[in-house]
């Protein structure tokens, strides 16, 4: 009788262990998103779906988020002509339900669970690295822009608090970081992302319009900041300094920076666990990706990815589990990468389309 209670027992136990995670990941240069499952043990590519409306022109998916419903992903279109666009897609049939075109090369993305609206930079790559550029606001429902917001040049990485309230993005060329206030969408402050030690004198954002910026040109600050995130507790954001490797975290209270993790080459993308214990960080130049505890603010583990240029990254909710995504080089497939956040292993790997981008969490079943 003991003997069946305890298998019964382990049954038990295993079943409860059992949990599937799904994430999508873009395929830049084959207008392709995967959907990657991942059981606790393998990757398994579920689905390619094709994406874009141009059967013979690369449009170049890029940046990726999911609606905090989980009904909808939302991808970004960088390529047009000249503008991009958003679309929306229905989580599950992965049919494409609307698209709205926005400005010039449309990249990283949130919707607010404030306000219920998106909001995604342009990055825009036209001109000589002068002019301002922009954020899209977006209602994700009827798929209309309902307002811009001008920010710095050559904005990427762009993210909200956990709370909704207050959007936050940087960009490359102004080596800055933007808040706007989701309720009243209006630019609140800008600050440098150098840290301390580095710092530049404080700039008035309405000096930095378009006479400004062109003196500007020949003396961009080093840091260009490619990704920004906020730690659970929304008192804490972390700005990727791609450009002089190094994150820098950000007491939003105190809008000034508070610590500085020097990293290895040319860090690019990063997140947090859900449990505010981790950061984990790609670093582009050198192929690898680096977890750091938040408490003791020591790199504890750093993976040699398998392919050259290293991109994105997502954690899921249950903080557990890291998935990145590498481009490759050349012909080579693209890929998302999968790394145990408690074992401190690599686990698993999955080959999707060529160089993979930007990945976003869907769901978790057990």
């Amino acid at each position: 009788m003991k003997i069946i209670f305890h298998i019964l027992l382990l049954f038990s136990v295993v079943t409860l262990n059992a949990r599937d995670y799904y994430v999508y990941c873009t395929a830049e240069s084959e207008d392709e998103v995967a959907l990657i499952r991942f059981d606790g043990k393998k990757a398994y590519v579920e689905k390619r779906i094709p994406v874009g409306v141009w059967p013979v022109e690369i449009e170049g998916p890029h940046g990726i988020t999911v609606s905090p419903d989980g009904d909808y992903w939302y991808l970004s279109m960088a390529h047009g002509l000249p503008f991009g666009h958003l679309y929306k897609y229905k989580t599950g049939s992965d049919e494409m339900v609307n698209r709205v075109e926005l400005g010039l090369f449309p990249a990283t993305m949130g919707i607010s669970k404030a306000t219920g609206l998106l909001y995604i930079v342009n990055f825009n790559l036209h001109g000589g690295h002068s002019e301002a550029s922009t954020v899209s606001i977006v209602d994700p429902d009827e798929m209309i822009e309902i307002e811009r917001v001008e920010t710095g040049i050559m904005p990427h990485g762009s993210r909200l608090l956990n709370n909704g309230l207050r959007h936050y993005s940087v960009a490359m060329m102004s080596g800055e970081l933007y808040e706007i206030d989701a309720m009243t969408m209006q630019l609140r402050r800008t600050m440098s992302t150098a840290p301390k030690k580095m710092k530049m004198n404080k700039m008035d954002h309405d000096k930095m319009k378009k006479g400004a910026m062109d003196k500007m040109k020949h003396k961009m600050p080093p840091e260009k900041p490619t990704w920004v995130y906020p730690h659970p507790n929304d008192k804490l954001v972390y700005v990727v300094n791609n450009g002089t490797d190094n994150v820098v975290e950000i007491d939003v209270d105190k809008w000034e920076v508070v610590r500085t993790f020097k990293t290895d080459k040319a860090p690019y993308n990063c997140e947090v666990s859900r449990d505010g214990k981790l950061l984990v960080v790609t670093y582009k130049g050198a192929a690898k990706t680096g977890v750091w505890n938040l408490e003791t603010g020591k790199e504890i583990a750093k993976f040699k990815n398998t392919r050259k240029v290293t991109h994105g990254v997502v954690i899921s909710p249950d903080s557990r589990f890291a998935f990145v995504s590498v481009e490759g080089i050349g012909k080579q497939p693209g890929a998302v990468e999968v790394f145990d956040l408690k074992k401190l292993e690599k686990v698993d790997i999955a080959e999707i389309g060529k160089q993979a981008g930007g990945i976003a969490f869907w769901k978790m079943v057990d």
